[in-house]
């Protein structure tokens, strides 16, 4: 078990009671997961800036009756095989799919991945999250 080290932190009380009442909307059971959470998302993006090992979703909706856009997907999938981990195709309706790609790997490529899939028309939206490999939390 990871050994836990206590500090002391000193805020304003007008941003502690801003804080606290953030917790309580959140469920948080207390101001230390919180804290740890916060942490985490602010490490997590330090490894997306820093170009490391990163995990990612990219998730988009589409429509599958635009031009060529299907062939486009398939190839650039292909060229990004290499970070692409596994990929999930949902019809939606007649018209409309989503697909989900997870990815694995340095930042920069996940990032012109979503890029690349962003500017293609037909694509009606699209969002990333970022995440980690968790080796380094």
């Amino acid at each position: 078990m990871t050994k836990l080290q206590r500090f002391g932190v000193s805020v304003e009380t007008d941003l502690l009671d801003k804080f606290d009442e953030f917790i309580r909307e959140q469920n948080y059971q207390n101001r230390s997961e919180a804290l740890r959470d916060l942490m985490r998302e602010a490490l997590v993006r330090k490894q997306w800036k820093e170009d490391e090992t990163i995990a990612g979703a990219i998730a988009f909706v589409y429509d599958h009756h635009h031009g060529q856009l299907v062939n486009h997907l398939m190839e650039l999938q292909h060229d990004y095989f290499t970070i692409i981990i596994s990929s999930q195709h949902v019809h939606l309706d007649h018209d409309n799919c989503m697909e989900i790609i997870l990815a694995k790997g340095p930042a920069n490529q996940v990032g012109k991945l979503y890029e690349s899939i962003r500017a293609m028309k037909g694509v009606k939206h699209i969002d990333l999250l970022r995440s980690t490999t968790g080796q380094q939390l």
